[in-house]
């Protein structure tokens, strides 16, 4: 008798355990529906092809002689010089390789970049290296609703501290292809202030 009621105990034991397992599988989410070959090949195609994004671009392709301001003290009348920039369509008009020699305060400046809108991530993003550095700057951001204004936002090493400090770029566009550039920054100080402005002049 003892070993019919073991056993009797045993198996409601086992069914209600069953029961449970079986409820807490109902309750897990179903797992999400593969994606069809067609929708990734739809995907992919999206993702690597130029469009409306890189279109906003065209107007900063050409060769530009530029009119530079600088602050090295906000609180100074700017440091005016002058440099040259070409930028063309790169990879099959996927980036825009931008190449910029001048002089900042009779010093040698040159530098090239990139630039390009990321159809996945739906934002503009830059690379920028030049000889006033040793290291590369990653913008990212975007324009406004009607195209004529850009704001890429980065972090940099302050070079004295060696601590992250906020970098931005404010792009405005002219009718003409021609463009303003703002760079913004800290400096030595804690409030961003406008540190470089270079204007673009179309000459070919």
């Amino acid at each position: 008798m003892k070993q019919l009621t073991r056993f009797a105990i045993l198996a409601v034991v086992l069914t209600l355990l069953a029961g449970l397992t079986f409820a807490q599988d109902a309750k897990k989410p179903a797992a999400p529906a593969q994606a069809s070959a067609e929708t990734v090949v739809k995907a992919l195609e999206n993702a690597m092809t130029p469009g409306p994004g890189q279109k906003k671009l065209d107007a900063m392709v050409g060769t530009f002689d530029v009119a530079l301001k600088t602050w090295p003290d906000p609180a100074k009348p700017p440091v005016e010089s002058k440099a040259t920039c070409i930028n063309t369509w790169v990879l099959g008009g996927r980036y825009v390789q931008m190449s910029w020699a001048g002089y900042v305060a009779g010093d040698l400046l040159s530098g090239f970049g990139y630039m390009a809108y990321d159809n996945t991530a739906k934002v503009y993003e830059a690379a920028w290296m030049d000889t006033g550095s040793t290291g590369i700057v990653f913008y990212k951001g975007g324009f406004d609703p009607a195209g004529k204004m850009a704001t890429m936002k980065a972090s940099i090493a302050d070079p004295v501290t060696g601590k992250a400090t906020p970098l931005e770029l404010r792009v405005t566009m002219n009718e003409n292809g021609g463009h303003v550039t703002e760079m913004w920054g800290m400096g030595l100080g804690d409030t961003m202030f406008k540190m470089m402005e270079l204007t673009y002049t179309r000459t070919k």
